[in-house]
């Protein structure tokens, strides 16, 4: 009689642990794996930093100034002529140009408003105001609004060698 009531007792001690081990696996969210579509050199998503934190670096940086990032931000505008060059929002009223390295790879037209994390050089650079146009007109600006370029402006851009679109 003793033995089948410790074989009771034990078989419920065995069920009771199994029932908190399913739900305490239950209670723990499951991350999800984010898709990513490479452009250029092969890149992976971690250590890139907000594109808040990189609006700080900007501010602190001097005309000719560069630094090597890896920047997770979303895109305002992209190149509608070829995809040859994007702007990022760095989420504090000011956004960023992003031309590709050397000209080796293009990105989607149509990603405006989505993720990307750009890897490469930041740096700030004053624009001349024929380069300006040009970008308006790629933009597919009205002729009023390039013509009413009249001045260089003072820019945040980034030169990179790989892309990684959120999917």
């Amino acid at each position: 009689m003793k033995s089948i009531i410790l074989v009771i007792i034990c078989v419920l001690m065995l069920n009771s642990c199994r029932n908190k081990n399913e739900e305490s696996s239950e209670k723990i969210p499951k991350k999800e794996a984010v898709e990513y579509t490479s452009f250029g050199k092969e890149i992976i998503a971690d250590d890139a930093i907000a594109a808040t934190s990189m609006a700080l670096h900007y501010k602190t940086m001097n005309i000719g100034d560069s630094i090597n990032s890896k920047m997770l931000a979303k895109v305002n505008s992209v190149c509608q002529a070829k995809g040859c060059w994007m702007t990022l929002n760095l989420e504090d009223g000011n956004e960023v140009m992003v031309k590709f390295k050397d000209y080796g790879f293009f990105v989607p037209k149509n990603i405006a408003g989505k993720e990307v994390i750009v890897n490469g050089k930041a740096y700030v650079k004053e624009v001349p105001i024929d380069e300006l146009r040009h970008y308006a007109e790629d933009a597919g600006k009205s002729t009023e609004a390039i013509a009413a370029i009249t001045e260089p402006k003072r820019t945040y851009s980034f030169e990179a060698d790989g892309v990684l679109l959120k999917q």
